[in-house]
């Protein structure tokens, strides 16, 4: 076996001294297996309002050039659309996701199930509809359900969003279930 070269090797006065264990790069940074596309990709995912570069840099823990080239990429595949220009601030597209939402459930599910969970979920919706006595979650006051029938305010908030849950569902279902005759998802129009 060969022997290291000198500069490989510790001296007398090092080897006495413990490493700087603080200044070492964290075990879980190291072993992230995630990609750099895929972090940028969660980041923007969480975006509740617009957000900076840099914000999207820090939420993906990865430096701000390359953010602002994902963001960049991004705004062209249609999944963050860009608000303000100085400083630039971006959101995430909620109407791409819905379409790959759509997209999934038509390669995942057949037509008989995807009618089998709008069924379910239809139930779900006028059960909650019916329990709450109302046409719609936000018409409902999530404190004065509470006061009204000695529920927790917990209880009542878990109920009106499982209720809004029910009703998103419902709209992806529909969406799922009408297809062009090309076998693309037809778009919906509110007349």
């Amino acid at each position: 076996m060969k022997e290291p070269r000198q500069n490989r090797k510790s001296n007398s006065t090092e080897s006495k001294e413990p490493p700087d264990f603080d200044s070492l790069t964290p075990p879980e940074e190291v072993v992230r297996g995630e990609r750099t596309r895929d972090d940028f990709f969660d980041a923007v995912l969480g975006l509740d309002q617009p957000a900076t570069v840099s914000d999207v840099a820090d939420r993906a823990g990865r430096g701000v050039d390359a953010a602002r080239e994902y963001l960049e990429w991004f705004t062209q595949l249609g999944i963050v659309t860009q608000v303000t220009e100085s400083p630039a601030t971006y959101r995430r597209n909620q109407a791409y996701l819905n379409w790959r939402r759509v997209q999934r459930l038509q390669e995942e599910y057949a037509e008989d199930e995807l009618l089998t969970f709008l069924k379910e979920e239809t139930e779900r919706a006028a059960a909650l509809s019916e329990h709450f006595d109302a046409a719609s979650p936000e018409s409902v006051s999530i404190t004065t359900h509470a006061a009204e029938t000695d529920r927790s305010i917990e209880a009542v908030w878990q109920e009106v969003s499982a209720w809004k849950t029910a009703r998103r569902r419902i709209t992806l279902l529909e969406r799922a279930l009408t297809r062009d005759s090309d076998g693309a998802v037809g778009e919906q129009t509110a007349v």
